[in-house]
């Protein structure tokens, strides 16, 4: 393997843990940095803490560790977060990935870098969206991404840096903040089912229809993308399934032993809500061969089981 050493910016993070599991299992060498003290994660070989908003130690972090790859996860990732901080939004975003930019610009042997983006980076379509699609996003975390990727490309283009970008769907998992609407349905169901009575599950916008995907196929998908040679590049990453919230709470409700009511909660309901965002992944599977192997029915039912573990 030429390019063995992975830096994963974010690590202790959601996604960043699984995208840790994923290059480790597939024989790479895995570095870590975060914001956090220290990482625990057994597939990380070294760690150090970094705050990508501190250009000085970016530059120091990513020259210690000169890596092969970096996998840029620092971010703030919730649409929701963003509208309450987006200022701070920005910064991580858009000045923290300039940062990582630089960093890796000024090594010796420039790694592969790749920019995760979003969906929320798309205008409101009723159709599965493109990677030609336009985009036009509706909040400060989406035109955070959009920004951070039109950094990305210009990098590149200036500086003939090999950088990978995503527009990434919905994606959840064991591990993921019950501040997104798959692990809150989870905790509460949980809840009610270890409770031995009926109860309350507070809910947004049910009737809106997403594209949701399990972590560890979005982790694969990373790990394939920049093991490709596919620069320059930008794929969605989804199921290219669309799945009302409704059907997905219904699933949840079905497993629960005990009596299940739904109250709708004005607070959980954002004010731009896009009816459907759905993913078209025909460039990532005919350039790379990558599908989604795991049913999210089935991530739904592990995350259940982990919630009631977690309550009992």
């Amino acid at each position: 393997m030429a390019d063995n050493t992975v830096l994963v910016i974010g690590v202790n993070g959601f996604v960043g843990s699984y995208v840790a599991q994923e290059f480790a299992a597939s024989g790479y060498r895995v570095l870590g940095a975060d914001r956090s003290s220290s990482c625990m994660l057994e597939a990380v070989e070294s760690f150090r803490t970094l705050d990508v908003c501190d250009p000085e130690k970016t530059k120091k972090t990513v020259a210690s560790f000169a890596p092969d790859i970096i996998v840029n996860l620092a971010a703030v990732s919730s649409v929701g977060v963003s509208w309450a901080m987006p200022g701070q939004t920005m910064a991580v975003n858009v000045i923290g990935s300039i940062n990582v930019l630089e960093s890796a610009k000024d090594l010796d042997n420039a790694p592969k870098i790749l920019m995760v983006g979003s969906s929320e980076e798309y205008a409101p379509s009723g159709a599965p969206l493109t990677e030609d699609s336009p985009l036009s996003a509706n909040s400060p975390y989406g035109i955070s991404k959009s920004a951070q990727e039109r950094f990305a490309e210009l990098y590149a283009e200036r500086y003939g840096l090999r950088v990978y970008r995503t527009r990434s769907f919905n994606h959840t998992g064991i591990g993921q903040s019950e501040t997104f609407v798959i692990p809150s349905f989870c905790k509460q169901i949980a809840a009610i089912s270890n409770s031995g009575k009926s109860g309350i599950v507070h809910v947004g916008n049910l009737s809106v229809r997403r594209d949701f995907s399990d972590v560890r196929d979005i982790a694969r998908a990373y790990r394939m993308i920049v093991e490709s040679e596919c620069s320059g590049e930008v794929f969605n990453v989804g199921s290219g399934r669309a799945l009302a919230l409704s059907d997905l709470l219904n699933l949840m409700i079905a497993d629960c032993p005990n009596e299940v009511r739904i109250e709708a909660d004005v607070e959980r309901t954002r004010v731009m809500d896009c009816p459907l965002i759905v993913a078209d992944i025909s460039k990532i599977r005919e350039c790379l061969g990558w599908r989604p192997s795991v049913p999210i029915e089935a991530t739904i039912r592990e995350m259940l089981d982990y919630w009631r573990r977690s309550h009992e």
